[in-house]
């Protein structure tokens, strides 16, 4: 079964959020389908870092990617998020 890795810029809603307990709270939400496959910091400005997450969900499963954004748009410590890329793995 093929899957569909997704890359997500998370921006968090404060300066002073801790990136370690977002990355914790962003792997803790996720469904029992999806899995992190890996996070990046990416330097925003003045010490504000966006996080890039890459999230695997199974290719068959409907509406997978839209439950993820519905998630990661409940998070508190995120002001809002991009999808940058879908790919087939």
């Amino acid at each position: 079964m093929a899957r569909v890795l997704i890359s997500v810029r998370v921006f968090p809603s404060d300066i002073d959020v801790d990136l370690e307990m977002l990355k914790k709270k962003i792997k803790d939400s996720l469904p029992e389908y999806a899995s992190v496959y890996g996070f990046r910091e990416e330097p925003i400005a003045f010490g504000l870092n966006a996080l890039i997450a890459h999230i695997v969900l199974p290719e068959d499963k409907a509406g997978g990617i839209e439950e993820v954004e519905s998630i990661l748009e409940s998070i508190e410590e995120i002001s809002q998020f991009e999808t940058q890329g879908i790919t087939r793995i």
